[in-house]
């Protein structure tokens, strides 16, 4: 397993294709060095003794101990081990471990690179091409991004009916040692410090629609691979510094005739397997929401509680009712993703799909993920009513630092006669980070749409649900018959 000096230093060895504000930037640029530190942090856990059972598992491919953010789930266990590390690691980080994508899209591409081979009568090498790619992603302890929301063009048509067929990305050409491919995939998450990149179809596909269903890895400084970076970062502190300043880095990664050779591609042209690899990668990556949207919900809980008690209302009525949500919120989403795991199989709807990976049940992760989303706002509502309006016209840091304002400013800030002014001001600086920066408000989108909108959720719960059965029920109760 590497530790994060390894990871850094591989990243600053990767070619420069990362661009940012009109300019070509180096991967360790300061603007996203919270990204990387966040990241960091899945490698020094991991490195810690005392974090080893919850961080680390024996893999099944090559006998070693390996970062579990590089595991194949191979029981329910491995699944709820995820969600508690997921939640830990975003409690100690203060928001989104961004690493997920990657084990995510790895445990997805198991189930669907193994039913294409079946689907091809084993004609195909993708899932030993998986395989492969896998035992080193483990070995070397690999970031992977997850490239699968393409652009999409215009909504009311489909990939083969846009008027630009790269509006989503495609296959332009095959060739005797690989394919070329051509489009882009947007709003990525950590593509600018991740190792690889995982690229899947984002959509059901047709049969005119071959060209779309392709998914494959490569390196993230790949020939032809360009990454247009927004980084989202608080303002930064020059006084009050704090463990972890919390960041979020998202591209548009443009593939310019990309080559790809073929023992790295895992589907190619199979559309139907296309939107069930999406689906799939969507229910893991909404189970691994189970584990950081309690993290994040605990912070916002965590801040609501210490602004009234800092403010003098802590027993208050309302500030208890408030908490109370909170705490609902947290633990039924968490209770939602812990049953998803305890109710997994290696198939879905009973019906064995893959080598025997383990896939968390749908209905259960959908429901968990979609509550997360829909609540999000209504749970930094909760925060900025306590808050008043502090947190938007806080002065600047440094105006706390000035000879000729500290003294007002360290005298009117304080509410509560027991907490000192420097804690009252690095109390409202946090609250200001997550309310009003730029950080807070890409933040909070990214919990309401990330793995997938609320209604997409609803969609699949609606779809996978036994209503039948209950409608049955209803009628055996009311003596109706049929």
């Amino acid at each position: 397993m590497r530790n994060s000096k390894e990871y850094r230093e591989r990243l600053s060895k990767m070619r420069r294709n990362v661009r940012m504000g009109g300019e070509l930037i180096d991967r360790n640029d300061e603007r996203m060095m919270g990204v990387i530190n966040t990241l960091s942090a899945t490698f020094d856990f991991a490195q810690k003794l005392e974090f080893q059972d919850l961080m680390t598992v024996k893999s099944n491919l090559i006998d070693e101990k390996i970062n579990l953010f590089t595991h194949i789930s191979q029981n329910q266990q491995d699944l709820h081990k995820k969600q508690d590390m997921i939640r830990f690691l975003c409690q100690q980080t203060g928001g989104c471990i961004q690493r997920c994508m990657g084990v995510d899209a790895l445990n997805a591409l198991s189930v669907i690179s193994y039913e294409a081979d079946k689907l091809n009568n084993n004609n195909t090498e993708y899932y030993k091409n998986f395989l492969k790619f896998t035992e080193r992603f483990q070995r070397e302890d690999l970031v992977a991004c997850c490239a699968q929301t393409d652009v999409k063009g215009d909504r009311s048509k489909r990939p083969h009916q846009q008027l630009d067929p790269d509006l989503y990305l495609r296959i332009v050409e095959k060739k005797p040692d690989g394919i070329v491919v051509r489009g882009a995939k947007v709003s990525i998450t950590i593509s600018a410090q991740a190792d690889e990149i995982f690229v899947l179809p984002t959509r059901f596909l047709t049969p005119e629609e071959g060209d779309w269903a392709v998914s494959f890895a490569i390196p993230g400084d790949w020939e032809g691979i360009t990454h247009i970076v927004r980084a989202s970062t608080p303002r930064t502190r020059k006084y009050l510094h704090s463990p972890f300043k919390p960041a979020m880095c998202e591209s548009l990664i443009v593939f310019d005739n990309v080559f790809v050779p073929w023992e790295k591609i895992f589907l190619c042209g199979e559309h139907m397997l296309g939107g069930m690899l999406a689906l799939l990668f969507a229910l893991y990556h909404r189970h691994s929401y189970t584990g950081c949207k309690p993290a994040t919900c605990e912070l916002i809980m965590g801040l609501t509680a210490l602004v009234a008690e800092y403010s003098g209302i802590a027993n208050a009525k309302h500030i208890r009712d408030k908490i109370a949500d909170m705490i609902m919120i947290v633990e039924l989403v968490y209770a939602s993703g812990y049953t998803a795991s305890a109710l997994a199989s290696p198939g879905i709807n009973g019906q064995k799909v893959g080598p025997g990976t383990y896939i968390p049940h749908p209905v259960y992760c959908n429901v968990g993920r979609c509550l997360a989303g829909e609540k999000i706002y209504h749970e930094l509502e909760m925060l900025a009513d306590v808050s008043g309006g502090l947190p938007a016209t806080l002065p600047y840091e440094e105006d706390f630092f000035a000879p000729e304002t500290k003294n007002f400013l360290n005298k009117y800030i304080k509410r509560n006669p027991n907490i000192s002014a420097e804690n009252q001001h690095r109390l409202f600086r946090l609250v200001s980070d997550i309310l009003c920066s730029s950080y807070g408000g890409a933040a909070a989108l990214g919990l309401l749409h990330g793995g997938g909108s609320p209604i997409m959720e609803k969609i699949a719960i609606y779809g996978q649900y036994d209503i039948e059965a209950r409608k049955n029920m209803v009628k055996r109760l009311a003596g109706i018959e049929d």
